[in-house]
């Protein structure tokens, strides 16, 4: 079971604080101190599932690790799910052990090819830095399409994945770089006729200046929530910008998502569940002619499966997105 943000040290008494948001990060005029989400574990074959992991690299500036269920028929081609971790854009890693633990299990269950992508933070690296990154690494799973001589191609991408079943996704912050993705490539569109079929939102970091429900399930976490996006995104222009509230004018339509299906998950303690919910419902509202599905999980906040992954609503979570996967 992963393990909640553990007691950071004492502030350095002589150094100047500019941002914190605590218990995981820090920020001093010359560093930053990250305290939950930095812990690595190497790429592996699970003894339980057998799920296979390996890493490589993109870029410079962009990695991934992926994953590949047993498989029984040496050429099974599978759904591939390119997948944005959360954290806020400011913490969190495709190569910690809270995201390695939650695919040895999710690829297992689902019969899925996951693309698990790491992009640069901010502070360090601002938004919009992570959806260049994000964008770069998408590209280079579709890259797979064309002709072998174009560049390295990853062996299981190349061998196994079924790109009529083409997936984005992400959790928290993770879903907004997963809707940002799907909407350059409506506006662009995708290498080699490639095309999404699906869009997986696990409680969607969006923000917005007009007042929801959810909001006051914890006023205090609500503006920190606020806060961290100004501190990471230091060019925004507030909540209402187009990149942290998908409904505003200025944003691309949603009636425009490039892909035939859309998840939405959400807790039913989060207090983004609302902005959740009004993504399902203006997106069903817009015109958009694909089918969009809502779950939401009981009494349960933000992330909850990744701290706690065998709670009862995690697993039944972990079931939605496998069929809505599979299918």
């Amino acid at each position: 079971m992963a393990t909640a943000p553990a007691a950071p040290p004492p502030a350095s008494a002589d150094d100047e604080i500019i941002y914190e948001s605590m218990p995981c990060i820090r920020v001093y005029k010359d560093r930053v101190e990250r305290y939950f989400g930095t812990e690595f574990v190497a790429a592996s074959t699970n003894d339980s599932t057998g799920v296979a992991s390996r890493d490589v690299v993109i870029s410079p500036n962009v990695s991934a690790r992926l994953y590949l269920p047993r498989l029984d028929d040496g050429n099974a081609k599978l759904p591939i799910f390119v997948y944005y971790h959360g954290g806020g854009f400011c913490i969190g890693s495709a190569f910690n052990p809270i995201f390695h633990d939650y695919f040895n299990c999710l690829v297992a269950l689902a019969d899925i090819l996951v693309v698990s992508v790491e992009y640069r933070l901010a502070p360090e690296h601002p938004v919009p830095a992570a959806y260049a990154d994000s964008w770069e690494a998408l590209a280079w799973v579709i890259s797979h399409l064309g002709p072998a001589g174009d560049g390295a191609r990853d062996p299981w991408i190349a061998s196994h994945a079924d790109f009529s079943r083409l997936f984005l996704g992400g959790e928290s912050a993770g879903s907004n770089i997963a809707h940002h993705m799907a909407m350059r490539a409506a506006a662009e569109g995708l290498a080699h006729g490639a095309r999404i079929r699906g869009l997986v939102m696990i409680h969607p970091y969006f923000l917005g200046t007009d007042k929801v429900p959810s909001d006051d399930l914890s006023p205090e976490v609500r503006e920190s929530l606020g806060s961290l996006w100004r501190f990471m995104c230091p060019t925004t222009t507030g909540e209402d910008d187009p990149l942290i509230n998908p409904f505003v004018d200025g944003a691309p339509p949603l009636a425009s998502l490039p892909c035939g299906r859309v998840l939405v998950c959400i807790g039913e303690g989060d207090v983004l569940r609302d902005r959740g919910r009004a993504y399902y419902d203006r997106l069903r509202a817009s015109g958009w002619p694909g089918k969009a599905e809502i779950w939401q999980a009981p009494g349960k906040g933000h992330t909850f499966h990744l701290l706690d992954p065998c709670c009862d609503e995690a697993i039944a979570q972990d079931k939605v997105i496998s069929y809505f996967l599979s299918h």
